[in-house]
Formats: structure tokens, sequence, C-alpha cells
């Protein structure tokens, strides 16, 4: 006698044969999934309010009683992140005779900008250090840099005598003399220019003083597990009030005053930045450096620092550590706060106060 199939034995094989499949497939997809780079998530908050760090979720501003974002905040809070707006260039800077050698050069009656125009030199550089040519605006009085359609009644010339490539030297000196006498013999004018070794003298001066008072914070956040793609980590530095900056590579925190160099800089590869597809690239390490002489002490640049590692390390996973890898404790972020506010108090006995026109010029 020929055996049936057992139809209902059949199906109950089918469908647990059928479950094991499932349960095979989740399991590849969640491996692979792991083993992918962290990718950012379009559903959640793409722009963070102004204030960054110290600002506040938009909740708590209503509970406070404020208003709550109108519907063009709320679609703007929506942009994604590659159409926030770079942060603004610096302005030009001005001399000053802390870290300028100064020349005079006298006219014996006004002349037109657009003559000092003509003759300016080409390269504003003598080496490695910049120098600039003002003019006395002979309606206002002030100095500045020569514009079209102005006359002047004298013109002033400086070089930075010391900047992070060292101090003047003599022959960079010579190069400014050089390009400076051919503008004096341009527009007419008399230059009276200091003493070589005296200007030599005081540049290695300045320079050991700024090299023995730079401070360039930097610390690595490196992932715990998946590795991140370059959307996730501006994501996650958005929320921190990062933005993106002008090179690849670079997320900034900008500074409250407009043209001010960033506070905070966040990198990584940019060749990931650049990559025709960016959401493939697996990074598993990010760069948080603070250049100390940039922000005034007043902004509280050091705990933003600290505080933006913390909250990015915690968001992403990452542990925050120094260049051999080890990991960075409380007790040594305290240690480097004391021995800033001595670097502060050393700056501005200078008249170089962290964030001040002339101590971002010496300091670059």
């Amino acid at each position: 006698m020929a055996l049936l199939p057992d139809v209902s034995l059949m199906e109950g094989l089918l469908g647990v044969g059928a479950v094991v499949l499932v349960a095979v497939v989740a399991q590849g997809w969640w491996a692979a999934r792991r083993a992918s780079p962290r990718q950012a998530d379009l559903a959640r908050d793409a722009r963070v309010e102004p204030g960054g760090l110290a600002g506040a979720p938009a909740a708590a501003g209503a509970e406070a009683g404020q208003s709550a974002p109108s519907a063009d905040a709320s679609a703007e809070a929506a942009a994604p992140l590659t159409e926030l707006r770079p942060a603004p260039p610096r302005k030009t800077a001005r001399l000053d005779p802390l870290i300028d050698a100064i020349a005079t050069l006298a006219l014996e009656a006004p002349v037109t900008g657009d003559l000092a125009l003509v003759h300016l030199p080409p390269s504003r550089r003598a080496g490695t250090k910049p120098f600039l040519i003002e003019g006395l605006n002979a309606a206002t009085g002030e100095w500045e840099l020569p514009v079209a359609g102005q006359r002047y009644g004298e013109f002033q010339a400086g070089v930075q005598m010391a900047n992070r490539s060292g101090a003047l030297n003599e022959i960079e000196y010579s190069e400014f003399v050089q390009k400076l006498q051919a503008f004096a013999d341009g527009v007419g004018a008399m230059a009276e220019l200091p003493d070589m070794l005296d200007v030599v003298a005081r540049a290695r001066e300045l320079d050991a003083f700024a090299g023995g008072h730079d401070a360039q914070l930097s610390l690595n956040l490196r992932a715990n597990a998946a590795a991140w793609s370059v959307g996730y980590i501006q994501q996650s530095a958005q929320r921190q009030g990062f933005v993106p900056g002008v090179l690849p590579g670079r997320l900034v925190m900008p500074g409250a005053e407009d043209g001010a160099p960033p506070v905070l800089v966040l990198g990584f590869d940019p060749q990931a930045a650049l990559a025709d597809d960016p959401a493939a690239a697996a990074l598993r390490v990010l760069q948080l450096s603070l250049d100390v002489p940039q922000t005034p002490e007043a902004a509280e640049p050091f705990p933003a620092w600290h505080q933006a590692a913390r909250l990015l390390a915690a968001d992403m996973d990452a542990t925050m550590t120094d260049d051999a890898g080890r990991p960075i404790t409380l007790q040594a972020f305290a240690t480097i706060g004391d021995d800033l506010k001595a670097l502060y108090q050393a700056l501005a006995a200078r008249d170089l106060a962290a964030g001040s026109p002339a101590a971002r010029r010496l300091f670059s």
C-alpha cells in the first residue's frame, strides 16, 4: 500500500525552512550593516540652533515661555548640511608697532589712490613675512589701504617681524626694503627705514617670546566599533555647532565676531571628502583642535574644546586619545586648563592678548 505524504507535516517543514532561511539572511544583513560605515540619519535634525555647544534644544526655549519656531525656521532647520555656508573669510590686518617694523614715506604733496595702486608691489610678502602699505587719507585723517579715488598725504609700510615661520631675517628685510623703495620712487615719496640690525634683533626677541607662549591643542576621536561615513561625521558635528570649512575635510566652529578665525576645527582625511562617493568612506579617526592664541579667553575656547570632545565622543561612540593612542583623562584636561591660565596672562602682559589682531597675526 503506497503511503501518501503527510501534507500538514510537509507544510510545517517548509515553514521551518523558511524561518531558518529568513534568519540566515537577516543575520548576514546585520553583520554587513555592523561592518559598514555609520551613515547620516536624514530624519534627524540637520541644523543646529545658533550657540553651538551652549545652545539649548528648541524644546527648552518653549518651556521657558519663548515662542515656537516659525514654519520658515522649521524648514531652514531641515536643510541638509551641504547647504550651510562656509565660515566667513578673515578681515585684513592693519599695521601694529608691536609686531611690525614700520617705515614712513613722506610726500611733498598728496597723491591719488589710483597712482598708489599702480605702483603697489605685485606680492605683499618678503620671504615668509607679509607686509602692508597704508596711506593717510587726506579727507578723513585715517590710515587705510590705498583706495582709488582718494588722496593721501603720506604713506607708511610695515613688515611683520615674526610669525610661526620664524623671525624676520636679513634677507627678508632686504627684500622688503627693495619693494618699498620701488613703491616710493613710483609715488614720489622719501622713505625713512628703521635700521636693519635693530629690526632683526627685535624680530628674534619677538620670535623667542612667541615660541615660548604658543599653544595648539589637538586630540583624536577614535571609533570604538563601526567606522563613520563623511555624512555621519558632518551630521554629528553639526549638532555641536560645527559648519563646513573652506578646505575639504574640515568642519569649524565659527567665532562670535564676523571674520574671526574658527574657535575649533574638526578634521578628517580630505581624500574622503573629495571621493566620488563620500558615503562609502570608512573613517575611524578625527582630529579636534584649538588654536589658543586665535580666540579671546573670554570666549572660553578651552571649555568649548573639552565639551565638544566629550559630546562628540558620546554621540559617535568614540574614545578621546592623544597622538600615541592613549586615552585622555579628566586630570589631563584639568592640567591643561591650569597651564592655559598662565599662558593667557603672559600674552596679555605683552599686549598680545589671545584673540587680538596682533596675536592672530603673530601666531599664524
